[in-house]
Parts: C-alpha cells; structure tokens; sequence
C-alpha cells in the first residue's frame, strides 16, 4: 500500500524551523547544558540509545566536506538527524562557508519536533563535553587551567568547566586575536562575576604550572605545545588545535568521547611511525564507572574530545522545547 495513502495526516502536522537567531539567545545554563550531555552519555553507556558512525563525502580537491549523523536518545524518546556541510576552498574566512542543521523526532508520537539550526548546539555541546572529562580526569587537589584559543570553542569554555570543576579557580588564557579575548573574559564574568582570569603572553610557561590545559584554537595557530611542556600530574584535553602530537604520544593515559572517533578525526596527531596512541578508555564507560579515568595523581593524561550526535541531540532538544514554549520559530507546512 502507498505510504503517502496511509499516512495522510502527517500532510497536517506542520515543522517548527528554529534559526539561527531564533535559538540565539534562548536562556539555557553551562550547568543545565553538562547535566543534559551527562545524561545522554549514560543512556548510551546503559545501551538505551544508539549512535551509529557518521557517513562523509568530500570534494576530491579538498574544496569541501559533508557529514551525515543519525542517533537515537532512548531516554528522551527522541531521534534525531544532523547534516553539516563545510565549503572552504581557500582556506580563508572570506571564502570559507559552514552549514550545520539538526532535525529531531518525537518517538513516542512520531511527530516532528523541530528542525534547527546546530551552530549555538555545537557551541555548547563541545565545552560541555571537556567540562566532563575533566573532571573525570583531573588529579586531586588541582586548581589552575590554561585556556589555548579564543574562538567560539575557547569563549564557551570556561563557564562550562567551572560548573562541573568549580575547584578550578586559577584561570589563564592565551589568544593573539585581542576581540576574542575581550569576549573570553566577557563570557566568564557573565557566569562568574567573581572569576579571576589572568591573560597569558608565554602558553608554554603557563602550561608548565597547569593542572588542566585545554587546546580550542583554530588551525592557524602556531601554539603546538609539546609532552615536556605539560606538568606532571596534568590533563591536556584536545578540542581543536594547540598541542603537538608528542602530548599523545608521551601521555600516561589516553582518554576518548570514541576511540573510533579519534581514529578517523585524530590522524593529525600520529607518531613519527604514523602510528596513533590506542586510547585506555572511553568517557561512556568511565561516567557509568566500568572503566576509570586517572590511576594516580602523577599521570600525564591527554584527552580528545570528538563529536558524538547524542550530545547534539541532548543540547538541540533542551533548545528546541525552551524556544518553542516561548513562541520561537516558524511552523511550515512541509508535507501539506
């Protein structure tokens, strides 16, 4: 029988479009966003959700790149599609051109919920996401954090960080682009008014007496810091750029959001023999306590942190229904 005789009343149930502006400054806390990335990794420790690899496709000369992601979060009963779709073929921002979208499903009902954009998603998602493995990795006793990069990775860091670490009191940041700095230290004082964050000229020197450093620079950056630039006992957590491949290779301990991920993604980071560090255990397992993220307080630990779409599914439907209960988006009769 055709589907479209059958299903005749979703040509009735119109699609909520959220843009970009439209999530832009729907209310959601650091802490609200760690608890919502924490719950989805659990679901899919327990075996509650599924995440299946993401598909690519890319343009033979390197001008662009697509990624495909489906997931379903069975604790939310939600499933979810994300696209992102980067064009970049000068490598400059004038040319550069990025696209990301997140469409999510009501699995109890099989009604669309929404269809959005995922940039702000990602912004939150990725620095939620280190909050966590920090603090499932930081030695006893630690208290001081370098921040590398003052992109919109690096400006979303810190508050997430100190609402699942806020024994993390030593905040020091090194960027060479004076704006995003100014918006670093403007987007902490908005979650802490009361946070002290020192503006660092030598990162080695910082990272030589930090507990914690994390690396969210962009590509351009000439900042790699290397395994003898890391103190002893440290959490070096790779977001986008800033640590050279030897922080992997010399690490006592190798933590993942996927070693698969890792994998595909991290071939940057390979020894002189091509080879990458195998990874010790994966953030799913450590959360629900199967595996451990730090043996003692001397280990040198490196951490990458890749995408997972269950953690956009999370962060996209806590906006989703905020904006929504507020009035936001447009509906669309798409299937009318």
């Amino acid at each position: 029988m055709d589907e479209d005789a059958v299903n005749t009343r979703d040509r009735s149930t119109p699609l909520r479009v959220l843009s970009r502006s439209d999530l832009a400054d729907v209310p959601i806390t650091p802490g609200e966003v760690v608890r919502a990335v924490e719950d989805a990794y659990l679901a899919f420790a327990a075996g509650d959700s599924d995440n299946p690899r993401k598909l690519s496709v890319a343009n033979p000369d390197g001008w662009s790149v697509a990624y495909a992601m489906l997931g379903r979060d069975g604790r939310r009963r939600v499933v979810a599609m994300k696209t992102s779709y980067k064009f970049d073929p000068g490598h400059d921002r004038s040319t550069k051109r990025y696209y990301t979208t997140i469409t999510l499903y009501d699995d109890t009902t099989g009604a669309p919920i929404a269809m959005m954009d995922c940039a702000r998603v990602g912004a939150l998602r990725t620095p939620a996401v280190s909050a966590l493995l920090v603090r499932e990795t930081v030695r006893r006793g630690a208290e001081s954090v370098l921040l590398i990069g003052t992109g919109t990775q690096g400006r979303n860091a810190l508050p997430h960080l100190l609402a699942a670490n806020p024994q993390l009191r030593k905040l020091m940041v090194y960027g060479t682009h004076p704006e995003g700095l100014a918006a670093v230290h403007r987007q902490l004082a908005e979650y802490d008014r009361h946070a002290v964050l020192e503006t660092v000229d030598d990162p080695r020197a910082a990272a030589a007496g930090a507990d914690v450093v994390l690396a969210t620079a962009g590509p351009g950056t000439e900042v790699a810091l290397e395994a003898d630039d890391l103190a002893p006992g440290s959490t070096a957590v790779l977001v986008g750029y800033g640590l050279a491949p030897s922080a992997l290779a010399g690490a006592d301990r190798v933590i993942a959001t996927s070693a698969e991920q890792m994998r595909l993604t991290g071939t940057d980071m390979a020894g002189p023999d091509g080879r990458l560090r195998d990874v010790d255990a994966e953030l799913a397992r450590i959360l629900d306590r199967r595996a451990v993220g730090r043996r003692s307080d001397e280990e040198k630990i490196f951490v990458y942190n890749s995408g997972l779409v269950l953690t956009d599914i999370a962060v996209a439907h806590a906006l989703a229904e905020l904006a929504i209960s507020q009035g936001r988006g447009t509906e669309v009769a798409l299937w009318d």
